[in-house]
């Protein structure tokens, strides 16, 4: 049986020949261990969302805020990515919170009544980060005229700078690739605040993936972040350094969700 990987979560274009090459380093690596039905391939025919959830998820990267919903995937946490970003910190990311170029907001409190566009409901720099940064403002009520869901980190900061919605929160790594992908999208819009940190998205693998293949798959994932042949591809990725993990990696996501929770401001709205 042929299993299954993906890098999706940081797969810009422009990146995307850069995951290839960290894939193949990964999964020859994993073949040297005797791991089975390594696939070729990244998988990029499916959304991110279906593939955690896929029995046959030999390795992808995901969101930590799905992670600890009551319809979580199926995973174990493998490891945390350490990327060479502003707004990251060790294993960490954050997110910026954009507007136009020439809007008159300053700070979060003037986008009271404004609209806000997230990239889903379930992301953690998309919207659970952000909403604990409105929900010490928004006082229980809501804070934002309209909540735009477009699909994307990229998508949202399109709707921003179409008018569409005049704010989003973007996580800090997708940030930093629009800015040096797409410097005429990202000169459109303006920082006006950091959300606070999190951990960063997760390397994760099926819940039936035995411990010997777990230890195989972080010795990867090690080797890869270490070979020189392998520069050029983490370089384009922004990646520094990867660190082993558990589910006790997920703290700080979920003592973030409760904190807005506390506050009155379980939704964003």
């Amino acid at each position: 049986m042929t299993l299954v990987a993906s890098l999706g979560m940081y797969d810009h274009p422009a990146q995307r020949s850069a995951n290839d090459a960290l894939w193949h380093g990964i999964a020859h690596r994993l073949r040297g261990a005797g791991v089975p039905g390594v696939p070729d391939d990244l998988d990029r025919s499916r959304s991110v969302e279906a593939i955690w959830h896929d029995p046959r998820l030999l390795l992808a990267q995901a969101c930590g805020y799905p992670l600890i919903a009551p319809e979580a995937p199926a995973v174990r946490l493998v490891a945390l990515p350490v990327y060479d970003v502003a707004g990251c910190d060790g294993a960490t990311h954050r997110s910026v919170i954009v507007v136009r170029e020439a809007d008159r907001a300053a700070a979060v409190a003037d986008l009271r009544g404004q609209r806000v566009a997230i990239n889903a409901a379930t992301s953690n720099t998309g919207m659970n980060l952000l909403r604990a940064v409105v929900a010490p403002l928004a006082g229980g009520a809501a804070f934002f005229s309209q909540v735009v869901v477009t699909g994307g980190h990229r998508a949202s900061a399109e709707a921003v700078v179409r008018d569409d919605a005049d704010t989003a929160a973007i996580d800090c790594v997708t940030w930093a690739a629009l800015r040096r992908h797409e410097p005429g999208l990202t000169e459109r819009l303006r920082v006006i605040a950091t959300t606070g940190a999190t951990t960063a998205l997760p390397f994760v693998t099926a819940a039936a993936t035995s411990d010997a293949q777990l230890a195989a798959i972080r010795a990867a994932l090690a080797a890869v972040v270490a070979d020189p042949a392998i520069t050029t591809a983490r370089a384009a990725l922004l990646l520094r350094d990867i660190v082993p993990a558990d589910e006790t990696s997920l703290a700080p996501v979920r003592s973030t969700e409760r904190e807005a929770i506390a506050l009155g401001y379980p939704t964003l709205r």
